[in-house]
């Protein structure tokens, strides 16, 4: 399986995080498991189907989706070659670039052909078919960089803090940095995000994880200390929360989509 992560034109960073393709040729069925990460995601499938798993019902995926925040993993299955190409998005860019309330779609994956916009629409044809990662950077990049001229939303700061400072922050640290009181940063990470500010941050701090693994010379007891948690049963519980695994049990190592885009 290959796994392509392409990075956006600079004037795009606030609103794509990156560009991504997968193929892969074998038609061996695989069940892979896909946790939290914090971005949502529009996807183009070019092969075979996949099959999901989403609170405990298997369905096939539509040829082309959008997919919502994530607050827990999900399971994900080939059901014979793979190609897919994605636009990972910034956390409020949906909610910006095209009038979506997140709020709606946290913890769903959704046929695009189900909304009713034009840019979406024009987003598939755009994207495919593709003859190589150049290809498909120049077009996505031509296409996204008709809004980048979109005004700067407050929330955008608080987003900016929890990345700086890999979700150790406070729900008070992003009221200030943003300028807005409590109940409408609240509101608006619901509908812009599709997630409190608090439990946005509890992700990216998750996620954190897996870049502290990379280091491979950390403890266990660094990796607690180094993420903010207050002790190890914590950070046990909420590794368990997003992933359904005791971290000592988790496959940090294995080649997968989860861990592709959480080791970044």
């Amino acid at each position: 399986m290959e796994f392509f992560r392409i990075e956006p034109h600079p004037q795009l960073k606030r609103l794509i995080e990156c560009y991504w393709a997968v193929i892969d040729s074998s038609t061996t069925v695989n069940c892979q498991k896909i946790v939290p990460d914090g971005f949502t995601e529009i996807i183009f499938h070019f092969a075979d189907p996949y099959r999901t798993d989403i609170g405990g019902t298997w369905c096939n995926q539509a040829q082309s989706l959008l997919a919502g925040q994530l607050k827990r993993y999900f399971h994900l299955q080939n059901t014979g070659t793979s190609g897919m190409v994605a636009v990972k998005f910034k956390p409020q860019a949906l909610a910006q670039l095209f009038g979506l309330d997140m709020s709606h779609l946290t913890g769903k994956i959704i046929d695009l052909e189900s909304f009713d916009s034009m840019a979406l629409a024009r987003l598939k044809t755009v994207t495919l078919p593709f003859t190589g990662e150049a290809d498909l950077k120049a077009k996505l990049d031509l296409f996204f960089l008709e809004y980048q001229e979109l005004p700067v939303n407050p929330i955008e700061m608080a987003l900016d803090l929890i990345f700086m400072n890999n979700g150790r922050v406070t729900v008070a640290d992003m009221v200030r940095i943003a300028g807005i009181n409590e109940r409408k940063l609240e509101r608006l990470f619901k509908k812009q995000v599709g997630l409190s500010p608090k439990y946005y941050a509890r992700i990216i701090r998750f996620n954190y994880i897996f870049q502290l693994i990379r280091l491979k010379e950390v403890t266990w007891n660094e990796i607690v200390y180094r993420a903010g948690y207050y002790d190890q049963p914590h950070f046990i519980r909420d590794f368990k929360a997003f992933t359904g695994e005791d971290p000592s049990a988790y496959y940090f190592d294995k080649e997968d989509l989860a861990n592709f885009f959480l080791k970044k």
